[in-house]
């Protein structure tokens, strides 16, 4: 795992732009707190449910602290993130739905005698060129905070790397936020490269942040500009450290909700140090059925927007969710490694009016169960119910748990569902694959 680890982990190209640590006196980063996910008793609560989550800009912060040799805070660290921000080795959807679910068991390398259960999802690979038209809209934050060589400046270098893949059926419309809004670009054909790049030369920063006003406004030239079938989207790009007018996460939240049910999607591209709001920023882009990346190097820019443009833009399926029944006669306890701000109710499983995460072309997403066999000593006790009765043996004594999916193919409102069943074995480490031996490595190196 180790090996997999250093190959994998570490950037061969180590072009990480040199930002200084923050005084702590000056910082006013801003995240949310994680308290990590218990071991649940089978017996009693055998569901798990929970909305997948494609964003990776968790790993590319903690990248950030510690390439400048600080710790990250503990609200910075997102297990799933980490794990995601990688890609993996799943098959293929093999029939006509747009994604497929697999699983993988082995033992746990975090406790002796604990299996770890890997669920793989994989969204269908599609051409680039069998792909619709998309219709852009860049939020841009050109307010004073911006105004640091890692912010602004390395903005305009990744909107100008992502403009260059755009054709001539594309659009691309720019409007700017600071203490007002302005449209600086009306919808322009994706091929007037010119037009773009100058647009984009001419943003400067300065003054405070009227984030909420620019949004209203980005959606409402998206909407102009709407392409029926198409990947109408809003890319908004800041440090989230809103100021003037709607500036409260619950209030940001209601807004996006309500813009989400036109059919335009939200991107979210963090950029920045000393003042960033990663708590807010992931709050929009999980209401606003978009993704959420961390950019704090022109060679992150080139993964997220270049390599993954696919994934990042083109949305393949909504509301995608994930519910796992374990069998309590294999199963004394388990525990989901990371999601714990993903996590639903069990009756919203099957609730297509509950909004859950997103999934785009060719991603990958995987979720680690760690699990405590029955019979084990360290299983939480819980007293026996007394309306319910004895959980029967079940049928097939070797199946650990049955996976299920159900997710809103594009451009439809009714979800469906697949599942997959994962079976007990006797496999050492070694005899893993790679894939999960290295998402364990990850998971173990986020938890410490």
């Amino acid at each position: 795992a180790g090996t997999a680890v250093a190959k994998r982990m570490i950037m061969p190209e180590r072009e990480l732009l040199q930002q200084p640590v923050p005084d702590s006196a000056f910082n006013r980063e801003s995240y949310d707190a994680i308290n990590e996910n218990r071991y649940i008793n089978s017996r009693n609560d055998p569901l798990s449910t929970f909305s997948i989550d494609v964003d990776t800009a968790s790993y590319a912060n903690v990248r950030r602290f510690i390439t400048q040799g600080s710790l990250p805070p503990v609200g910075a660290v997102r297990t799933e993130e980490m794990i995601n921000y990688f890609s993996y080795s799943y098959p293929n959807p093999s029939n006509k739905e747009p994604v497929s679910i697999m699983t993988e068991v082995g033992p746990s390398p975090f406790h002796q005698g604990y299996q770890l259960v890997k669920i793989g999802v994989k969204a269908r690979d599609v051409d680039k060129s069998s792909l619709p038209p998309s219709n852009l809209v860049f939020l841009i934050d050109v307010s004073g905070s911006m105004n640091q060589s890692n912010k602004l400046p390395l903005l305009k270098q990744s909107l100008k790397m992502l403009t260059s893949q755009l054709g001539a059926s594309d659009r691309v419309s720019i409007v700017v936020y600071a203490g007002s809004d302005r449209v600086v670009l009306m919808p322009t054909p994706g091929d007037d490269h010119d037009t773009i790049i100058k647009a984009i030369n001419s943003l400067q920063s300065g003054g405070s942040t009227h984030a909420s006003r620019g949004i209203i406004t980005a959606y409402d030239l998206a909407k102009t500009a709407f392409m029926p079938g198409g990947n109408n989207r809003v890319i908004l790009a800041s440090d989230g450290d809103f100021n003037v007018g709607v500036t409260s996460r619950g209030a940001l939240q209601k807004l996006i909700e309500s813009k989400r049910e036109e059919g335009i999607f939200l991107t979210v591209l963090g950029f920045g140090i000393g003042n960033y709001q990663d708590d807010r920023m992931e709050t929009l882009a999980d209401k606003g059925n978009g993704n959420y990346a961390y950019i704090d190097s022109l060679l992150e820019a080139k993964k997220v927007l270049i390599k993954e443009m696919s994934g990042t833009l083109y949305t393949l399926a909504r509301d995608v969710k994930i519910q796992v029944e374990f069998n309590p006669s294999m199963v004394g306890a388990y525990r989901l490694i990371g999601y714990e701000n993903r996590a639903l109710a069990d009756e919203d499983f099957r609730d297509d009016t509950k909004d859950a995460g997103e999934i785009g072309c060719g991603h990958t997403v995987t979720a680690i169960y760690e699990i405590i066999p029955t019979g084990h000593v360290d299983i939480p006790e819980v007293d026996p119910l007394k309306y319910q009765q004895p959980t029967k043996k079940s049928g097939n004594k070797e199946e650990l748990l049955t996976v299920k999916l159900r997710f809103k193919p594009k451009n439809e409102t009714a979800s469906k569902q697949i599942s997959t069943t994962a079976f007990a074995n006797e496999k050492q480490i070694s005899e893993t694959s790679e894939d999960f031996r290295f998402a364990a490595a990850v998971a173990g190196y986020s938890m410490l």
